[in-house]
């Protein structure tokens, strides 16, 4: 089950992204969700160490997805942004992983896809608590409603919903 899941998630991942690395795309990511973030916090979200963390921004400066400038108060500390290049490719990937998740959750029962909803807010509790416990935080762990401001879904109502002129998306808490 986990298995399929993930081979959805990582085939939009190379349709989308192809010509990044499954590192720099976490770092393209981390850099979205802490805009003007420096290399040093950057190493550590993404668990690295510093040098390569700063190779890994130095191929992502020259592929044109993240800005370097210097920092507010400190002119010596570098702060990292996504260009325009690197927010359009993160919504195609997204788009695309919600696209085929859409194929797949449409083509549930309704019980199957409220029991996958249950199950899911149920895990997504735990390792936040887990994580939180063991770290400062993981960034992956926030999940994409929360970043793009989508309402969770109130109790009682399916587990998808269908704004008008959209498809059904999953939605989350």
């Amino acid at each position: 089950m986990a298995g399929t899941l993930l081979a959805v998630w990582e085939a939009a991942r190379e349709r989308t992204t192809s010509r990044l690395s499954g590192a720099q795309l976490r770092a393209v990511m981390v850099v979205e969700q802490y805009d003007g973030i420096n290399l040093r916090r950057l190493a550590t979200l993404t668990d690295m160490l510093l040098s390569s963390a700063s190779r890994l921004c130095d191929r992502l400066v020259a592929a044109g997805m993240l800005d370097r400038e210097p920092g507010r108060y400190d002119r010596r500390e570098i702060s990292l942004h996504l260009t325009p290049a690197a927010t359009r490719l993160l919504a195609e990937l997204r788009a695309d992983r919600r696209r085929r998740l859409e194929r797949i959750l449409t083509g549930m029962s309704v019980e199957g896809r409220a029991a996958l909803l249950h199950g899911m807010r149920e895990f997504d509790e735990v390792a936040r608590r887990g994580e939180a416990a063991a770290t400062e935080g993981w960034p992956v762990l926030q999940s994409a409603g929360e970043r793009i401001d989508h309402p969770p879904v109130e109790p009682g109502e399916p587990p998808y919903l269908v704004p008008p002129g959209e498809p059904p998306v999953a939605r989350t808490a």
